[in-house]
């Protein structure tokens, strides 16, 4: 996560502003790719294609590092401590101008061609269609789907798209004024205000859509309709194209999605910012606390009062041993008598997630066996954190990760015995269930990550990245320790793993619960940068907690 802070003030933190989970969120959101979208979707992520070297790069400033060195594979990493050829502190210069969608459009048309050489057409996509709860006259809370605002930047509900390939001409549709809807919602975006607004050519109602689809298909026939199975309404028609193509936009839009460009990045800048703030906010509350739910509220509120509408995902609120439930939700429970609260939270920032964790103590000083446990979870962090860069393979530093953990377990004299007979029997994943991070954006799980969730190495099954990670893409690095009897009995009641655990000593250590501590990295050329501010090291927590 964010490197420490210092209690002298300083000018510029990592982000480059003034300082003044066994369970869904570790199952996969996305289908398989085909065959031949997997073989782009692995040439991409190996930088080995065109469309990388024709996006933005982000070389990293050298800095030299007191970090010993590690294993060949990583030796030639390095970490930065300025950011990347975009200055951070200009992020909100960036996003005075408008979203890329069409610089996104012309990508995904690229990746189209990997499976479709000779693709010609249109590019179809909805919005989110507004919808009413059930047993209600209220719509459901309206979330904007992915697929449709990483070509538009448009936020809007009942609204149309259409790429034309051969033109590179953008169309937006956005539904006309209904004036029942003015009553009680006020007037809608007009024509004008949405081509001002949004990176498109022409913005129409939504009445013109299918003639405008016509037009289109009857212009060339041997064209095709590439859209998104069970995405498209039951009124559109794609009667005038030859071909209609279901299979593969959805999966290029995916694989496109994994390099971010410099207006991606700025929006991950600001939702990390604004998190950060929320993150402080509940280290202020632990003095007073009574309840989780207090913690819950105080994230909420200044991400609310700096501008974010919406969590990227529910927050957690996990004290004393429900810390050891790796997506624990319910955040009501009293603190007394509790050791350490994990607070898993982040907010969307038009739609772009941060996902920062931090574990600390409620009395404003780790026990020995706690702050043991976090300085290790701590060392897996900055140590994975050091080794990333453009290329790397994310498996080996998931496995670096375990390594590290192992040393910490086996210092603690919870594991015993040979580090690479624990290593190799795999019994760290009692301790590490999950994967080391994911790819953020739009998704807090964002895609083109390739999970196997069928693997049979129970050390890799969880892990929601595989292979070589490009430059240009965020990752979370998120390692933690858990101390679970749910998943841990099974291991002690197995031989093949209770011979590498001392339970006496064990026993000693289920009230730390768990801790996991999480920041969001930029990969780049040759380093990366750490996009999240927000104090990690133990005893600044400590301080902060304890307000002294």
């Amino acid at each position: 996560m964010a490197s420490v802070i210092s209690k002298t003030p300083r000018p510029m933190s990592i982000a480059g502003l003034s300082t003044s989970h066994l369970c869904p969120r570790f199952c996969s959101q996305t289908r398989p790719f085909s065959a031949t979208t997997l073989r782009s979707t692995r040439q991409t992520l190996n930088l080995n294609t065109n469309l990388i070297a024709k996006t933005r790069s982000y070389p990293a400033r050298r800095a030299s590092s007191s970090h010993p060195p590690r294993q060949d594979r990583f030796a030639s990493s390095r970490a930065i401590s300025t950011p990347s050829n975009m200055v951070a502190e200009n992020y909100e210069a960036v996003l005075k101008g408008k979203y890329p969608g069409k610089a996104h459009a012309k990508r995904v048309v690229d990746l189209i061609r990997k499976d479709v050489p000779d693709a010609n057409g249109i590019i179809y996509l909805e919005s989110q269609m507004t919808k009413m709860m059930e047993d209600s006259d209220e719509p459901e809370p309206f979330r904007q789907r992915r697929y449709f605002y990483y070509l538009t930047g448009c936020n809007l509900p009942d609204s149309h798209y259409i790429y034309d390939i051969q033109s590179s001409k953008s169309i937006l549709f956005i539904p006309p004024i209904n004036p029942d809807d003015v009553i009680w919602s006020g007037l809608p975006v007009s024509i004008d205000e949405a081509l001002a607004q949004y990176d498109v050519d022409e913005v129409k109602l939504t009445t013109e859509l299918n003639a405008t689809l016509a037009h289109l298909g009857a212009a060339n026939p041997k064209s095709s309709a590439f859209a998104i199975a069970k995405q498209v309404s039951d009124h559109v028609s794609f009667i005038e194209f030859d071909n209609k193509n279901f299979d593969v936009l959805k999966n290029a839009i995916e694989v496109s999605r994994v390099v971010k460009d410099e207006f991606e990045v700025a929006m991950l800048r600001k939702a990390n910012y604004i998190s950060g703030i929320g993150h402080r906010a509940v280290f202020a509350r632990a003095k007073t606390a009574k309840n989780e739910q207090e913690f819950e509220a105080a994230f909420f509120e200044r991400c609310v009062t700096h501008g974010i509408k919406k969590m990227s995902y529910d927050p957690i609120a996990a004290s004393g041993r429900a810390a050891a439930t790796l997506h624990y939700v319910g955040n009501n429970a009293p603190l007394e008598g509790k050791l350490n609260l994990l607070m898993d939270a982040g907010g969307e920032w038009n739609n772009y997630a941060a996902d920062i964790t931090r574990t600390f103590p409620l009395s404003g000083k780790f026990t020995k066996e706690s702050r043991h446990i976090y300085e290790t979870v701590l060392k897996m962090q900055k140590e994975c954190i050091q080794v990333l860069k453009a290329g790397v393979l994310w498996d080996d530093v998931h496995l670096l990760a375990h390594k590290i953990a192992i040393d910490g377990l086996l210092e603690a004299g919870v594991l015993k015995g040979d580090k690479e007979e624990i290593l190799k029997a795999r019994t760290s994943a009692a301790f590490l269930p999950h994967g080391l991070g994911h790819y953020l954006g739009m998704d807090t799980h964002d895609t083109g990550g390739n999970p196997n969730f069928a693997d049979k190495d129970k050390m890799f099954r969880y892990l929601r990245v595989r292979g070589k990670i490009p430059s240009g893409s965020v990752v979370t690095v998120e390692p933690g320790i858990y101390f679970c009897k749910f998943i841990i009995d099974p291991y002690l009641e197995d031989p093949a793993h209770s011979k590498f655990i001392d339970k006496d000593v064990l026993d000693k250590y289920w009230d730390v619960g768990g801790v996991r501590i999480e920041d969001n990295i930029l990969i780049t050329e040759d380093g990366h940068e750490n996009l999240t501010d927000v104090p990690r090291e133990a005893d600044e927590m400590e301080a902060l907690v304890s307000g002294s």
